[in-house]
This record gives C-alpha cells, sequence and structure tokens, in this order.
C-alpha cells in the first residue's frame, strides 16, 4: 500500500494532484523570499530544544504575503555553523490556521551543546540560527549568561540594544513582556511607525508580530540563543488583568480579543505544544533548570490575577498605600493555581541560584505622595508576601527576581517589612525602547523606598545576568541613543549577589 506520502509525490508528478494542497503548487507560491521574520529556538532541556519559524513573503500586509494554502518546510541541525555536520533533519508543515508558524520539538540531541539549525521551503532557505541544550539536571555546571529585556515599543525607538544583546553571546535569552504594543501607531511621538489601527483580532495581532519581527536586530537576537518568554499587558490590551482590560468592552467581548491575542502569542513565539492556547487559556508558567548552577522560574501575572482594586479611589493606577481592598489577604496577582506550583517548584529546588521571572517591580514602590499602584504587585501585596515568606522557610538558595514593565533600570532588596533583613534581591533591566521616566523623578523614588539602592529611567537597553557558582553579577546595559540604529553601548551599574548573602551590593 502507497504511503500518504508517495501517493501525494506521485499525484503531482502525473498532474493528479488533489486540490488542498501539493508541494509543486506550494513551491509555486514560494517565488518570495519566506523567511521575511527570521528564526527563533526556545525551550531549553538537556536533549532538545524548540525551533521556530513563520512563513512570511510580506511583514506589513494583513495576510503575510501568503496564500492560505499548506506548505511543507524542511528543517536541520548541525554541530558546526556550517551545517557540514548534521545530526537532526525532517519535515513539517505550515499551516495557514496557524498562521504559518512551524514550531519543531527536536529531541536526541547531546546536553551542554551548542547547535545550529536552518529551515528550507523550496528554494528558499532561512539564516542559520544558534541555540543550545541545558545541562543534565545533576550536572557541576560552572557558568551560565542569561540576557533579559522587555518593552520593546516600535514607534519609540530602533532596537539597537537587541544587537548589542546578541554580541554579548548569552546562553539563554529572557523576555519579559511587551513584546509588541496593541495601539495605533502614534505619528507625533513616532520614530517609526506599525500600522495605524489598533490590534483586536487574529488577523491584526499576526499583522503586528510580523512588522516588529522583520527587524533585523531582534531577528539577531532570535538567532543567537534560545530564549524564555513571558508577556505583559501589551501582546493584548494595555493594563488588562484577568477577564477585563480598562476598555469598555464586555468580558465576553474581551475574552474573545485575549483569546485571538493569545494565539497569535503563541504563533510567534519558540514554545512546545504544551503551551498552545485553547481559546482564551494559554499555560504559559513554567520552571527550567540550569543543572544544579540554577533554576528559572518563570510566571504569569496577567491571565490568572484577580480583578483591580481601589479604582473608586484612584488617580489614574494610583492608589492609597492604606486602601484596605488592596491589602486583602486573599487576592492573587498569580491565581492560586500558579502560587500553589510555584511553592512547590520554591520548595523543592536544589540550585544553588533561583530566580523568578515575572514581568514588572516585584518590589514596593510608593511615589512621593505615599501612593502606589494598582497595576502590579502593589495592588496584590499579599501575594509577595507569600513568596518571600516561602523563600524563608524553605531556606531556599539565592532567590533573585528578575523584571521589566516600568521602563526603568532598578536595584533592590526584597524584604517582608520595610527596612527588614533581605530575603532576596531583585534586578529590573530596563527597556529595549518604551520611553522611561526623568532621573529627577526617580531620586524621590529612591528616598521614599530605602529598599531600592539604584534606579535610571533616562537610558534604554536590558540586563546581563552572569552566573557561578559563587556569585552572580548582574550587568545594566544602556545604548546611547535609542533613536539611532547604530548606537553604541555601555555598562551603566554593575551589581554582584555573593552566594548566601542577598541584597544589592555595587561590583
Amino acid at each position: 500500500m502507497r504511503s500518504r506520502r508517495g501517493f501525494l509525490g506521485g499525484a503531482a508528478a502525473a498532474g493528479l494532484a488533489p486540490a488542498f494542497w501539493t508541494h509543486a503548487s506550494a513551491q509555486a507560491r514560494l517565488a518570495a523570499d519566506p523567511f521575511r521574520v527570521g528564526v527563533a529556538s526556545g525551550e531549553p532541556l538537556p536533549d532538545g530544544v524548540v525551533l521556530w519559524t513563520r512563513l512570511v513573503t510580506n511583514p506589513e500586509a494583513l495576510g503575510a504575503g501568503m496564500a492560505p494554502d499548506r506548505v511543507e518546510v524542511r528543517w536541520e541541525v548541525a554541530e558546526d555553523p556550517a551545517l557540514t555536520r548534521i545530526v537532526r533533519k525532517g519535515d513539517a508543515t505550515a499551516r495557514p490556521e496557524g498562521g504559518h508558524a512551524v514550531h519543531v520539538e527536536v529531541e536526541g540531541l547531546k546536553p551542554d551543546r551548542e547547535y545550529w539549525y536552518r529551515f528550507t521551503a523550496g528554494d528558499h532557505a532561512s539564516a542559520v540560527g544558534r541555540t543550545r541544550t541545558a545541562p543534565d539536571p545533576g550536572a557541576d555546571v560552572q557558568r551560565l549568561r542569561i540576557a533579559y529585556g522587555s518593552c520593546q515599543k516600535w514607534e519609540s525607538g530602533y532596537y539597537a540594544a537587541h544587537r548589542h544583546l546578541a554580541a554579548d553571546n548569552p546562553d539563554l535569552v529572557l523576555f519579559l513582556g511587551d513584546y509588541i504594543y496593541e495601539k495605533a501607531a502614534n505619528p507625533e511621538e513616532a520614530i517609526r511607525l506599525h500600522p495605524p489601527t489598533d490590534a483586536v483580532d487574529l488577523a491584526t495581532y499576526r499583522q503586528r508580530y510580523a512588522w516588529y519581527k522583520a527587524d533585523p536586530d531582534l531577528q539577531a537576537a532570535h538567532a543567537a540563543a534560545p530564549w524564555i518568554v513571558m508577556w505583559d499587558d501589551h501582546e493584548v490590551s494595555n493594563d488588562y488583568g484577568g477577564d477585563a482590560d480598562r476598555t469598555p468592552l464586555t468580558r465576553d467581548l474581551f475574552l474573545k480579543r485575549r483569546a485571538a491575542a493569545y494565539q497569535a502569542y503563541w504563533e510567534n513565539m519558540p514554545l512546545r505544544r504544551s503551551s498552545r492556547p485553547s481559546g482564551a487559556k494559554m499555560p504559559l508558567y513554567r520552571a527550567l533548570d540550569w543543572g544544579r548552577l540554577a533554576r528559572l522560574a518563570v510566571v504569569d501575572d496577567r491571565q490568572y490575577r484577580d480583578g483591580r482594586t481601589c479604582d473608586a479611589v484612584a488617580e489614574g493606577k494610583r492608589i492609597p498605600y492604606d486602601c484596605p481592598e488592596r491589602l486583602a489577604p486573599k487576592r492573587s496577582i498569580l491565581g492560586r493555581d500558579q502560587e500553589r506550583w510555584l511553592e512547590r517548584r520554591v520548595s523543592d529546588t536544589q540550585a544553588r541560584w533561583n530566580f523568578l521571572g515575572q514581568q514588572t517591580l516585584m518590589g514596593e514602590l510608593r511615589v512621593e505622595d505615599g501612593r502606589v499602584s494598582n497595576d502590579g504587585w502593589d495592588g496584590y501585596p499579599a501575594t509577595r508576601r507569600r513568596i518571600l515568606e516561602t523563600w524563608r522557610d524553605a531556606s531556599v538558595a539565592n532567590p533573585i527576581a528578575l523584571g521589566g514593565d516600568v521602563h526603568c533600570f532598578f536595584a533592590g532588596d526584597l524584604a517582608l517589612e520595610r527596612g527588614g533583613r533581605a530575603i532576596g534581591t531583585e534586578f529590573v533591566g530596563g527597556s529595549i525602547t518604551s520611553f522611561g521616566r526623568p532621573n529627577k523623578s526617580l531620586a524621590g523614588a529612591l528616598l521614599v523606598n530605602p529598599h531600592l539602592k539604584y534606579a535610571e529611567g533616562e537610558k534604554r537597553g536590558y540586563g546581563r545576568v552572569d552566573i557561578t557558582p559563587k556569585a552572580c553579577t548582574v550587568t545594566f546595559r544602556g545604548v546611547h541613543n535609542a533613536l539611532d540604529k547604530a548606537s553604541p553601548v555601555r555598562d551603566l551599574a554593575a551589581f554582584v549577589v555573593e552566594d548566601g548573602r542577598p541584597g544589592v551590593k555595587r561590583a
């Protein structure tokens, strides 16, 4: 009995191919380069990694320039950049109902190794990407470099930070949200424009990702190392939480929008099948071990959170510090199921360094009039306390929170009480392009919040984390001018956390 693949091949050769798809017709529709948004890898395990691409011939078009047909894509993984020593290869199908995205979960690789990969479709080949596998769970690892960032608003600048991030040769890239911005472009504030309408449905979210991903510096960062990703609000709608945002949409209409946004996010990120969305639900929190050196738990503080509180007495996002609703002990920014999951991941860790990747500034931030924001952790202080208590009670080794969202660099201590003993340490990595805050206003914030030891809001860039068994060094890297594609970068500040000694110290 002939195989389906053999039948299709023979039918195509005889001119009898089925109407819904043939390799020959797919080839004809790929006269233009379909790899306009690059390649990526992510989710490394000791024996494998996810490879990603999405077929796009016109990143600015609503349909990405693709005909509504299936296309066969070939992939290969090699031990060398020239792809002469191929160790794994195969085929995948890019389907129109999935945005012509391809997710390949490669298995059978060796632990703690570099690999290179490429996709081909028709007569076209993608760029070559570099990736790596994680070490074995019990491996005695001596070093790990993580580059992390967030908030890359297209209109606000160029992606020079991504070019420098790639040049830093990280083992992992951690992206903590606001990969896209959903609002229509504002010509009065823009350096460069994305579409003039809001992203509100699957077609417009897909277009927004393709528009961003066409940037060569962002492509370089994706091709440099495997990524671990988490969303924030702008992948859906500004300041959304749970089943509502700040627009007048009904719950049902908002969840329809959220479902479209989640589907587009899945299509455009190097994620495993286990994270594939079902309607308006998408399981994204997870943990990664890097031998015995480090564990990285990444949490979702948008999808499961309780609703905003104290809106009746709010000025924008700012609410009184002593608002009773804010202080309710059962309120959660993570949701109970995710909190229980995190408690298990925290309690059973054997890692020397334990990182919490989350979207924003985790520590308390009062403004000078004493108010706090109801959109981040300060709107849910009971969750923060439970995490810190778990770190303390489980004697977790070297807990460090990494964050984004606030468009500023921050370094601070995490303690149960203001002025109390540091239980953990926090580093917020600024923004890739999104505008920050004047340093003059941040100087006042440092005075009101003595647990915060450093703040910089006028430079844009990313954070670099270098980990050894004895110390974790965090370097804030800022581009000179985010409005210059060729901007140089410099170290803004560096900090060291010594093994067993939490708290911010200058390196």
